[in-house]
């Protein structure tokens, strides 16, 4: 029976909350087909609202088509959903329908698993067009029945244009059966669905998106599973996006059941905020010799279809509440979509964040090593006081006569001079240090990474950057050289003042750069402190003596300061690029720090526009 007669009222009103107010009527609908390919974005002056909304939405479409969640994080998966929903029901249903407000309406008759929506399909038009039978699941691939003369609206790819038509049986769930039945009222479409709870996942999948593209969901249900939760779930997810929704209640046993079902069913989509919508309850009865349910069986549904089928204001109706819906349902999808893109960057952020963080403590690590003179031990101590003992620094910073006699020396026994051995010996040392934070780095970064479930997606396919780079010691190597080279350089650069340079001709300038050197590496003072370089002392001061006459106390100190300032920047500049590869993998993943405000902004101009639409139901 039906509990609501009013189809203008009944489908109209269907609570879904308060609706945006129109501020100027949509003109008559036009009389041309729609474009097969993108929706066209200018129209007679008298749509100009419309055709500003269907801008607005091929926009945000196109928006839709470019949601890609790199990382794996607990929103992405369902913001991925989301945004193919979003998009399909776009292409299959809301512009399409707004290139043709007129068209026939669509019914998409859904159900649970054996609710007998394909015997209902048939007998509503007293001809068995869609298989039925007790073999699960039923309808694998969806079939539309209609008029013969709304043939030519449904056999083109208007509505659902995904799908291939077919006009013969098929088991593919990719195609769409289109067929025709005079018993059928012109202007409606009924479109028998996949069961909304099938066991193969992509029925259950091509369910939910039939549902999407239809004007008008008809929920078919039985006495025996009536509360399943899987169908109310989709009724609320109709209610949410505001579609219009008839239900027919199934297979209700004799001996006063109806009484007592009826009243239990009402109540509950009264509490589900449903209670406007129109109920019909069939008993159960025996088919007849085709599968089919008597003429008399269906007759008030039916009737209710002929009345909704023959009158333009209730099928404006229903198209207008179910495409505003849709509309303003898009809002909390876009919420959806901007909320895991925003997501995206926080956790992109974090992850730099844990990489930065650790090269800025690798760098602090090697500058607390330059200061502290922990250098300043082992082979360069012995080194530093292979030189100062010998006295062979001080020969090193005489004339040049000195240097070029260390050079004799050094081409006949085949060893470098001291000064080479202590500026190796500095360079080695050096160069462990920078390997040693540079590992800690990468170790560090890697383990805050795996900690992260998109850092440990991003790992797994790049699993060498928790260690350092393969080319990381010739780097090094370079480095050291190169900034050697630099103090050499600030020394004669410092030499170049005409006085200065007359106190210093008679010195070496290699020598020089070698006792600047020891002071970038102690740790408070030019001299070299700790017990293990006592014994140096006294002509380490001598040294500095010399130094201090050549350039002055202020410029010694001046030059050390530069040239550890010079190396500080260099090892900065190493772990930059160390730190490289790490955000080089977090950038190769594609995240797009702007996507949330394009989202947010295309929805303010669907939103913008769908209030100078009217498509709310006129009450």
């Amino acid at each position: 029976m039906a509990l609501d007669s009013d189809i203008v009222h009944a489908l109209a009103v269907t609570t879904q909350g308060e609706s945006v107010s129109a501020r100027s009527a949509a003109a008559s609908p036009s009389a041309d087909g729609p474009s097969a390919g993108r929706p066209p974005r200018a129209r007679e002056p008298e749509r100009s609202g419309l055709a500003d909304l269907v801008s607005a939405l091929v926009d945000l479409r196109d928006l839709g088509k470019e949601t890609r969640f790199a990382l794996p994080l607990p929103s992405a998966e369902r913001a991925t959903a989301v945004a193919a929903a979003m998009v399909g029901q776009l292409d299959d249903y809301l512009l399409p329908r707004l290139d043709r407000l007129d068209a026939p309406l669509l019914v998409v008759v859904g159900g649970s698993t054996g609710a007998g929506k394909s015997t209902l399909v048939n007998s509503l038009v007293r001809t068995p067009v869609s298989p039925s039978g007790v073999l699960r699941p039923t309808t694998r691939a969806p079939v539309l029945v209609c008029h013969p003369t709304d043939m030519s609206w449904f056999a083109k790819a208007n509505v659902l244009p995904s799908l291939t038509r077919t006009s013969g049986a098929s088991s593919d769930a990719r195609t769409l059966q289109v067929v025709s039945a005079q018993a059928l009222s012109p202007g409606l479409a009924l479109l028998d669905a996949p069961d909304i709870d099938s066991v193969v996942d992509a029925n259950r999948q091509l369910a939910s998106q039939l549902l999407a593209a239809a004007d008008l969901w008809l929920f078919v249900t039985t006495a025996a599973r009536y509360a399943d939760a899987v169908p109310w779930g989709m009724l609320r997810t109709a209610r949410n996006r505001g579609t219009a929704i008839a239900l027919v209640l199934d297979r209700v046993p004799g001996g006063g059941a109806a009484d007592e079902i009826g009243p239990h069913l009402t109540g509950m989509l009264q509490e589900q905020d449903l209670g406007g919508v129109p109920l019909f309850i069939l008993p159960e009865a025996r088919l007849d010799s085709q599968g089919l349910l008597s003429e008399a069986q269906v007759a008030p549904l039916r009737d209710w279809f002929g009345k909704l089928a023959r009158s333009a204001e209730a099928r404006a109706a229903v198209v207008r509440q179910t495409v505003g819906g849709a509309v303003d349902a898009l809002t909390m999808d876009v919420g959806v979509l901007a909320s895991a893109a925003e997501d995206q960057v926080t956790a992109a952020k974090s992850l730099d964040d844990a990489v930065r963080g650790s090269y800025r403590a690798a760098a602090s690590s090697v500058e607390q090593g330059i200061h502290d003179g922990a250098l300043l031990r082992g082979e360069v101590l012995a080194r530093w006081q292979e030189l100062v003992g010998t006295g062979d620094i001080m020969r090193a910073l005489q004339a040049r006569v000195g240097r070029a006699r260390d050079r004799v020396v050094a081409a006949v026994t085949g060893r470098p001079a001291p000064g080479e051995r202590f500026q190796e010996a500095i360079g080695s040392g050096l160069a462990i240090l920078l390997k040693g934070a540079a590992t800690d780095a990468a170790e560090r970064a890697g383990a805050a990474w795996k900690a992260h479930p998109a850092g440990t997606a991003l790992l797994t396919a790049a699993p060498n950057l928790t260690r350092p780079s393969d080319d990381l010691d010739e780097r090094i190597a370079r480095l050291i050289r190169d900034w050697q080279r630099s103090v050499l350089d600030l020394v004669r650069s410092e030499a170049g003042d005409k006085r200065v340079l007359a106190r210093a001709s008679a010195y070496a300038v290699n020598a020089t750069g070698l006792l600047v050197m020891v002071s970038v590496f102690a740790a408070t003072a030019f001299i070299p402190t700790g017990l293990e370089i006592v014994v140096a002392g006294g002509t380490t001061v001598t040294a500095q003596k010399v130094l201090e006459a050549i350039f002055g106390d202020q410029a010694v100190r001046s030059l050390a300061a530069r040239a550890r300032q010079d190396l500080l920047e260099r090892v900065t500049a190493l772990f930059d690029e160390e730190a490289g590869r790490y955000r080089s993998a977090l950038a190769g993943a594609g995240i797009d720090d702007d996507y949330a405000g394009r989202l947010r902004a295309a929805s303010t101009a669907v939103q913008l526009a769908r209030a100078d639409v009217r498509l709310e139901p006129q009450k």
